[in-house]
């Protein structure tokens, strides 16, 4: 992988933990909170969209690019209310590495066996390395890390789910901003805008927990509508110079920054054990990053 490559997405996995970390700190938010952190990411960057293609993008827009924005934002609406679903009924240390564990390997799969990439011997062995990691981050008798058998089941559920829709939207954005041409900025402006408007339903529905839960967790809102676009904006300036077999492991570096934050923060003992498991992942990145 490059060096631009590498250093975007490394950026990104910084910014991917922190803004994991407040979304834990909501726990039971669900989809209105995702509405909240949707909406302030499409107040932000849609309007910055707008202007970019105003001021520097040389072609007029195309239809196709409005089409590409539904289909991302109904994959990353099931991503975050997925997630924030796993974080209400598991632990930080599960949902988060497993799901940072299982997008990048089904991205891998696809991208080698149906779009024909190539990542070399050090790819293999780096992917290969992700799914021992993931293996050992699932894995542990709960008496011994003190999640119940229930809590700990449906951290894994919900982790490897939100794993599956980590790789659809990947491999959808990954085409968008190569085959289609997309601006990065665009795509996410106008996919940021469509997420708000699919979730505005809902919201309205639960209008007194969304103004509860702006009233008490304004700041994790922000957090995480400012950081969760920017991490993804670094993604998919990366995936434009570096095939997304490479781009996807290699910004798992937020599986050790999610375990340590677990473990260091919130005291969740059983995430000492997992982040062993959290350091192979890690090593199959860094085999990956040198394909």
């Amino acid at each position: 992988m490059n060096s631009l490559a590498l250093s975007l997405v490394l950026l990104a996995a910084v910014a991917h933990a922190i803004w994991n970390f407040s979304a834990k700190q909501v726990g039971r938010g669900g989809a209105p909170f995702v509405f909240l952190y949707y909406t302030v990411s499409a107040v932000v960057f849609a309007p910055a969209a707008v202007v970019f293609l105003v001021a520097v993008e040389p072609r007029p827009p195309q239809w196709n690019w409005l089409l590409a924005a539904l289909v991302t934002a109904a994959l990353h609406v099931m991503y975050g209310i997925t997630l924030q679903r796993g974080y209400a009924v598991g632990d930080l240390s599960v949902v988060y590495p497993l799901a940072r564990g299982t997008g990048p390997l089904l991205s891998v799969l696809v991208a080698i066996s149906l779009l024909g990439e190539h990542p070399g011997r050090p790819g293999e062995v780096g992917a290969l390395l992700v799914i021992v990691g993931v293996l050992v981050v699932s894995s542990g008798a709960p008496a011994q890390d003190g999640a119940s058998p229930a809590r700990r089941r449906a951290g894994v559920v919900y982790g490897v789910l939100t794993g599956v829709t980590i790789a659809a939207y990947t491999l959808w954005d990954a085409h968008s901003v190569t085959a289609l041409g997309i601006p990065p900025l665009v795509y996410f402006g106008s996919g940021a805008l469509v997420q708000s408007l699919l979730l505005a339903p809902l919201a309205l529905r639960q209008r007194a927990e969304v103004a509860e839960l702006w009233r008490d967790h304004r700041r994790q809102v922000l957090t995480v509508g400012l950081l969760s676009p920017v991490g993804y904006l670094l993604v998919l300036h990366a995936l434009r110079t570096a095939p997304v077999s490479l781009v996807a492991p290699a910004r798992e570096l937020s599986i050790v920054l999610g375990g340590v934050t677990a473990w260091r923060v919130l005291g969740e003992a059983h995430a000492v054990r997992r982040l062993a498991g959290s350091l192979v992942v890690l090593a199959g990145i860094a085999a990956i990053a040198m394909a």
